[in-house]
């Protein structure tokens, strides 16, 4: 992901999947052209790389010239078309071939049809590398196009956003999610994790999700992946992960303009984690960091117990099931540990101390993702 500005984008277009693109429109235009010595034109500034790119591919002799026209504003393409800098050449019985890096509402194609309009050209050829089918509003035929793209603002490969960008060899897409924080809270049993998930929730207006909560509402108000899931756990069998991602998935689409999420009891497993990746990454977003307290075995055992009388859950009275649960927890977590460390986005936090010295000390990590 890169930052332009004010704004984030992420990857969206590589620089090989341009290249064929572009021997594509290459192939198409000399095969019709045949022996005709066109004249290409490149609507700058935005097609400086396509022209390079493209007559140095092209295999047989041909003109090359350039027109400036304005349209963008930021990330929104304006009415107010402005022609900077015209024709110098008489085009008159020529071919020309238009070399747009990207038409979207049509306007500026709008104006280019306009200025050749009285050159007497032979023929007017429009040749788009990225076309947003979803955005033009025009009649104007295109003639060639390199790749159709969905409406979203991209930047690379000469596109820019308030100047900056150009250069990329690549093409990247706004992420439309812009300040969204992730985590995926961890703890062994008795680490506090419920009560500062609650914390951190509030200070930071996340999302907390739990997965035991996620199912129990759903297996509760008996949705049809409630009901899924209960079919496995009535035999005894555990519940497949892709239908834990999709009860996640509608938990994120329920909250669709949060501030970020707390991800509390999954994943467990490296293909759970790598499941998540990409159902945030289908929701423009991503996890940020996974956040473990750390406290020690000893300390674990101690407040189980104590738990163990008011909470009369059986769990928390036996010591040799309390450090069994213990013992699976970092098994489960090493595993997710070298997964989120290999991405820079393990931090383990200290767990041990007052609930308030913990909160500020998770608050630290998140301060700075």
């Amino acid at each position: 992901m890169i930052k332009l500005h004010d704004l984030y984008f992420k990857p969206f277009i590589s620089e090989k999947e341009i290249d064929t693109a572009v021997q594509t429109m290459v192939d198409g235009i000399a095969a019709d052209l045949g022996d005709e010595v066109p004249v290409f034109i490149g609507i700058l500034n935005g097609s400086f790389m396509l022209v390079s790119d493209f007559v140095k591919k092209y295999p047989k002799p041909c003109e090359v010239t350039f027109i400036k026209l304005a349209s963008y504003e930021g990330v929104k393409s304006t009415e107010d078309i402005q022609r900077l800098i015209g024709l110098t050449q008489d085009l008159t019985g020529r071919t020309v071939v238009i070399l747009e890096d990207i038409i979207d509402s049509g306007n500026t194609l709008e104006e280019v049809h306009r200025i050749f309009k009285n050159e007497n050209v032979k023929q007017l050829i429009i040749a788009t590398l990225f076309y947003k089918p979803e955005a033009y509003n025009k009649d104007f035929k295109l003639h060639y196009v390199g790749m159709e793209i969905p409406n979203k603002f991209i930047v690379g490969y000469g596109l820019d956003y308030n100047g900056l960008g150009r250069d990329l060899p690549d093409v990247y897409q706004l992420k439309t999610t812009q300040h969204m924080t992730n985590i995926v809270l961890f703890g062994p049993p008795g680490a506090g994790k419920g009560t500062q998930a609650n914390f951190l929730k509030e200070k930071y207006d996340l999302i907390h999700i739990s997965t035991g909560d996620v199912f129990r509402f759903n297996i509760k108000n008996e949705t049809a992946l409630g009901m899924l899931a209960k079919s496995f756990m009535d035999k005894g069998e555990l519940v497949p992960d892709q239908v834990t991602i999709d009860m996640l998935s509608k938990e994120v689409e329920k909250n669709a303009g949060a501030n970020g999420f707390i991800f509390d009891g999954f994943p467990r497993t490296n293909a759970q984690a790598k499941a998540l990746d990409e159902l945030m990454e289908n929701k423009d977003s991503q996890i940020n960091a996974m956040v473990a307290l750390e406290v020690d075995d000893e300390v674990l055992v101690e407040r189980l117990l104590e738990r163990g009388k008011t909470s009369g859950r059986t769990d928390d009275s036996d010591e040799n099931i309390i450090r069994n649960r213990i013992k699976q927890y970092y098994t489960k977590t090493a595993i997710l540990k070298d997964y989120y460390a290999d991405q820079n986005k393990y931090f383990g936090v200290d767990g041990v101390g007052s609930i308030e010295d913990i909160t500020v000390r998770l608050g630290t990590v998140l301060d700075k993702l």
